[in-house]
């Protein structure tokens, strides 16, 4: 299992997966706004997303684990 975490802190402006959706490595799965700035997070490894763990809206801190891969 795998999990993409945040890579800074600021609110979750659009998640691009759901549950069960096969994701590749590189892929973007969640866009971050932080200071008027979309930030795309990309998963590091591929696999299968078991868990998203916040909703678009939420705001997240840096290091907090938004999905879980497995």
């Amino acid at each position: 299992m795998s999990n993409i975490d945040a890579n800074m802190a600021g609110s979750i402006w659009k998640i691009l997966v759901s549950v069960g959706d096969n994701v590749e490595a590189g892929q973007e799965v969640v866009i971050l706004e932080s200071m008027k700035m979309e930030i795309p997070i990309a998963a590091d490894t591929k696999g299968i997303v078991k868990k998203i763990l916040f909703n678009e809206g939420d705001f997240v801190n840096e290091g907090d684990t938004l999905i879980e891969i497995d």
